[in-house]
């Protein structure tokens, strides 16, 4: 597959990827679907993962994958290898810098994920406390569902943050693998060019005009 379709190809690919990571980060702030724990966070109450509040899906793997993503789209629409042309060697060589920006981002979210995933959530134990209460277990709490009953409120609470931290962390891993091979295709986009079958066809016959003698024109 040539550059240019590689590069619509990535493009496209990224973009439910980014709107995945900004919904996921937006539902978490909503734990059990209910706008009541976000209020009482607002108020300064313990209620909120604090990875939420990193952003790690809106900021990481959303903004920063979503603005690359649209570089990226545009700059394979029109591509494909063939001879080495300036403007298009020069959108791949934005697409690198674009694509390393989208690593970044999803590494950030995907590192915030698996903090998120490993301390666990924020939640109402029995005796009305909210806190971490897997934040200092020696066992993980992710393999033993038993665990989970220390959690009374919100209701199904682990659930919910290993649902949408890991849904975060799967986008985060396919981002930084769109956008690793990103870099990888536009170095060999700068050096094989991305010119179209179009203006292939357009600049041969020219080509060929101007190699004729005057005299067979």
């Amino acid at each position: 597959m040539c550059t240019g379709k590689c590069s619509k190809f990535i493009g496209i690919s990224l973009y439910p990827l980014a709107l995945l990571s900004i919904i996921c980060n937006i539902f978490l702030f909503f734990p059990d679907f209910q706008t009541t724990y976000p209020k009482e966070a607002a108020e300064g109450l313990y209620r909120l993962t604090d990875e939420i509040k990193y952003m790690g899906g809106v900021v990481g793997g959303g903004i920063l994958v979503l603005i690359p993503a649209i570089h990226i789209h545009s700059t394979g629409r029109q591509g494909c290898c063939a001879n080495r042309c300036g403007v298009s060697s020069s959108r791949m060589f934005l697409s690198i810098i674009f694509a390393a920006v989208g690593v970044a981002g999803a590494l950030y979210s995907g590192t915030i994920a698996v903090v998120g995933l490993i301390r666990g959530p924020v939640c109402s134990v029995e005796d009305g406390t909210w806190s971490r209460p897997f934040l200092n277990s020696t066992a993980s709490y992710l393999g033993d569902s038993d665990l989970w009953d220390i959690c009374k409120e919100p209701e199904n609470i682990v659930e919910f943050n290993i649902g949408l931290f890991s849904a975060l962390l799967v986008a985060a891993g396919l981002e930084l693998l769109l956008c690793g091979f990103q870099v990888l295709n536009g170095l060999f986009g700068c050096i094989c060019g991305t010119c179209s079958h179009k203006e292939d066809q357009y600049l041969l016959p020219n080509t060929y005009q101007s190699s004729l003698p005057i005299g067979n024109l």
